[in-house]
């Protein structure tokens, strides 16, 4: 990270998003650990998940309640949170160790992702002790929360003044917040004339305010210039997504639209306008949008075919009980009609073909999911861990567990599959580009094309069939946690341009990001030029 030099202003806290981290609840419940003589008691990590969880997903409330000292807890970590403009905090828990007083510590990686700036990553860890009910609590200390919070020291953000640059289009037309008001959050990552926004967050004294030191530096300086900066929007595109976002009726949203031949980004949107970019550095669960890639890792291995009967009963369990939405089934199901209908169960069905690792392998060779992008602005490119045990595994092959993408990725992914070929997706040209990807083989393509058109024509997605041109898309619900309505998503292609949105708690994807992308392909009938 870059120390900065130049003078930094303090921030003022604003409210956090408390939007869940896609999986929490999941998480809280995953993982068997060694059930050897010295192992922890499972109960005790089973405890630190459930704080994680809460925590990540804005239930401080629930997180305080896990831990010996509730009403400070809840305190510290909403000021943590909140004071240093904090959203959506990913935290992954570790293998739980037992110590010989007989208390847990269960080590995490945080990365707290800073709004407007980028990711604070950190490792800490929680300690766990044994209640008289038998149960365990958090055992509250400051330092759980980062290991240099302390009685004589917190964190400061600071944001150094950055003046918006003048941005343009790709024919030169002049995009200004005024203009395209769901552009603020994207114009506010081009200050400094392409360096960025700036900051950092210092550790300082809680008596005299004097710094300490500095935690981690955001964004880098930029060569002062006139010239604006160029962009590969498109001002057509953009001011219809602009009208499009107006379908979210107010819900948090967020949507990218790109060229499928050279991953040029054409529009980005994002509901609220104001505040966190979600479309290229939010992190969702993305749902059966992600089947795509499920179904090219078992196509790639003719694991199955489009014609052969997969079976799609309305539950099955592996370690918990998964279901389709509003529990539909169709026996003697295709694949083709699994795909079509998004039967989650029917994917399910199919995780013992697949390696461990290799849902995660063919979207980070294929599809560039994982590997570092250099988009033109702060992205977050994108996350396939390895499934922790079978459970994780079939919740993966329908694009849930702890897999984590955006809009951003998800139109890369739509794209790539029409294509075949990945493009790191850019809003500026001339970047870097240290992404490795192969082709998928063209039987491979011709098959994923069939099955996104099938989707539009017959299955969940037929919000599209209305429009003209041979669209394919995807849709996607992604479970939360409990007590949260679904996110709804949907993916689409035609002809040279691939979207994706997301809308969160929109409960289905073809009833909420069902009509934002009908309006947005409806207003901008043809390709870009």
């Amino acid at each position: 990270m870059t120390h900065l030099s130049s003078p930094l202003k303090a921030t003022v806290a604003v409210t956090v998003v408390l939007a869940v981290a896609a999986g929490g609840a999941y998480a809280a419940g995953l993982g068997p650990f060694d059930r050897g003589e010295e192992a922890p008691d499972p109960a005790a990590a089973a405890t630190a998940r459930a704080f994680l969880a809460d925590w990540a997903g804005g239930r401080l409330d629930g997180a305080a309640a896990r831990t010996t000292n509730p009403a400070t807890a809840q305190e510290v970590l909403r000021n943590f949170t909140a004071g240093l403009d904090i959203d959506k905090p990913r935290l992954t828990a570790a293998e739980a160790t037992r110590a010989d007083d007989g208390s847990v510590r269960v080590p995490f990686t945080a990365k707290m992702p800073v709004k407007g700036l980028g990711t604070w990553t950190y490792t800490s860890q929680l300690p766990l002790r044994a209640q008289d009910n038998g149960g365990w609590k958090v055992d509250w200390k400051l330092s759980l929360v980062h290991p240099h919070l302390s009685e004589s020291a917190k964190f400061r953000l600071e944001r150094e003044d950055t003046a918006t640059p003048k941005v343009t289009d790709r024919t030169g037309a002049s995009l200004t917040g005024d203009s395209y008001p769901s552009l603020q959050a994207v114009l506010s990552q081009f200050a400094g004339g392409g360096g960025g926004p700036r900051g950092a967050i210092r550790l300082v004294d809680r008596v005299t305010g004097e710094v300490e030191g500095t935690e981690t530096g955001f964004g880098k300086k930029a060569a002062t210039t006139d010239e604006p900066v160029a962009t590969t929007l498109d001002a057509s595109w953009q001011s219809a997504a602009e009208k499009a976002m107006a379908e979210a009726g107010g819900k948090n949203a967020s949507l990218v639209a790109l060229r499928v031949d050279n991953g040029e980004v054409l529009a980005m949107a994002n509901s609220p306008a104001t505040g966190f970019n979600r479309a290229v550095s939010g992190t969702y669960a993305p749902g059966s949008t992600w089947k795509i890639v499920t179904s090219s890792a078992l196509l790639l291995k003719g694991a199955v075919a489009p014609d052969d009967v997969v079976d799609c009963p309305k539950h099955l369990t592996v370690g918990k009980e998964f279901h389709n939405v509003e529990t539909s089934e169709f026996p003697g199901a295709t694949f083709r009609k699994d795909f079509t209908e998004s039967c989650n169960t029917a994917f399910i069905s199919l995780r013992g073909k697949l390696g461990g690792s290799e849902l995660g392998d063919v979207a980070r060779k294929y599809f560039g999911v994982g590997q570092e992008w250099h988009v033109g602005i702060p992205s977050y490119d994108g996350s396939v861990p390895v499934p922790k045990d079978e459970t994780e595994k079939a919740a993966s092959m329908i694009g849930q567990g702890r897999i984590q993408a955006n809009p951003l990725i998800m139109a890369s992914v739509t794209a790539t599959a029409a294509s075949g070929t990945f493009h790191q997706p850019v809003i500026v040209r001339g970047g870097e580009d240290t992404t490795t990807t192969t082709a998928l083989p063209g039987p491979v393509v011709t098959q994923l094309r069939a099955l996104m058109r099938a989707t539009v024509t017959e299955g969940t997605a037929h919000v599209l069939a209305d429009l003209p041109g041979e669209i394919g898309a995807k849709t996607g619900t992604a479970e939360v946690s409990e007590g949260e309505e679904n996110n709804g998503w949907l993916v689409a292609r035609r002809g040279n341009v691939a979207v994706a949105c997301v809308v969160e708690q929109g409960v289905t994807g073809g009833g909420s990001a069902g009509p934002i992308l009908h309006s947005l392909l409806s207003a901008v009938p043809g390709d870009p030029s």
